[in-house]
């Protein structure tokens, strides 16, 4: 099947975030013809498809889930480009790693070649599938590179950001909204702080020669009880994106000083940042046969998970960073191509 073929093969089996299994029992049928029984493992809704052998152990990572549809759960190829749900974000990686793993000169190269597919990525942070199948998987932890498709439009982003959520909270005095002299609004009092972040910019953090951008953002806010009642609570999520040079502690730290004019700071959701495989030789052969551009991940993903391991890891895939979770969500052909292209010289060539 053509890669075009097998990303709309990919994108008709549905597979929101929770509802992987449709998805993972098509491809573990599907790769037991290249690696019988022996070479699959399965963990949950995950799958491994491989195993440590000859040469260094070279990983391929693809999250099996997307985002809910938009009217976009048909696939539809026009104009050399895929269109629906997942298309760019991340089954047009999900096929590239298929190709690879059913190629027989990608079999008989000097490297041993390992595919995992994972559940939940798109869901909180603890429910991630990927940690599962790490814990159940020691062998995955010796990759001498892991390989992570998701969408970078063909560019190779070393690290990623580390992310927290926390919950903001300004308190004040319920009242009649007719005497608001006798209670204190809790929304109006977060406005000088929320005036300031939005009046706050970005700051581009220099890391290992690569630039990321650290920004924190509210992105929901939820206070009052009823039209007439002066709050006396006002809740906002905060959202913080940091770079590769910051541990989880020094994260922490810096929101909660930006936050410190509200009563209540509750970080809740944690993702520590990815880290950058400097000197790593498979890496630099990546960038060689890639021609790939060098770039920091303005996002999070897995690179952060392995990289915790000690495993070198870098995102590399042919999605579209821009078309991702949205409804007209599709991916260039043509970008498939010349991922599988790299990909293959990256996995043959001594």
């Amino acid at each position: 099947m053509s890669l075009a073929g097998d990303l709309a093969w990919l994108i008709g089996i549905p597979s929101p975030t929770g509802e992987e299994e449709a998805l993972c029992n098509a491809l573990a049928r599907r790769l037991s013809r290249r690696f019988g029984a022996g070479g699959l493992l399965r963990v949950g809704n995950s799958l491994v498809a491989g195993q440590p052998g000859r040469g260094a152990l070279l990983t391929l990572f693809g999250h099996l889930d997307t985002v809910p549809a938009q009217g976009n759960a048909v696939p539809e190829e026009r104009g050399n480009r895929v269109f629906g749900r997942g298309a760019s974000d991340m089954k047009s990686g999900l096929a590239v790693m298929l190709a690879l793993l059913e190629d027989p000169e990608v079999a008989a190269g000097p490297y041993s070649v390992a595919g995992v597919f994972y559940d939940k990525e798109e869901g909180p942070a603890h429910e991630n599938g990927l940690e599962a199948v790490l814990d159940a998987v020691g062998w995955l932890s010796r990759s001498d590179l892991a390989v992570v498709l998701e969408p970078t439009d063909l560019e190779l982003q070393l690290g990623c950001q580390g992310t927290l959520n926390a919950r903001v909270t300004f308190l004040g005095e319920a009242a009649h909204s007719a005497r608001p002299w006798l209670g204190v609004n809790a929304i109006a009092r977060a406005g000088e702080w929320l005036a300031a972040m939005h009046r706050r910019e970005p700051v581009t953090v220099p890391v290992a020669g690569l630039e990321f951008r650290e920004v924190m953002t509210v992105t929901t806010a939820r206070g009052g009880v009823a039209a007439n009642v002066i709050p006396d609570r006002f809740e906002l999520n905060l959202n913080y994106r940091f770079p590769p040079s910051f541990s989880l502690e020094e994260a922490e730290a810096r929101l909660r000083a930006a936050a410190s004019a509200a009563d209540e700071v509750e970080i809740f959701d944690r993702a520590p940042a990815g880290a950058i495989p400097e000197g790593n030789p498979h890496l630099a052969r990546l960038e060689r046969v890639s021609g790939a551009r060098r770039t920091g991940k303005q996002a999070w993903t897995d690179v952060a998970r392995l990289t915790r391991r000690g495993v070198p890891a870098v995102n590399y895939g042919p999605g579209e960073v821009a078309l991702c979770h949205r409804a007209d969500e599709s991916v260039s052909v043509a970008a498939m191509e010349t991922a599988l292209a790299n990909l293959k010289r990256f996995l043959t060539e001594g």
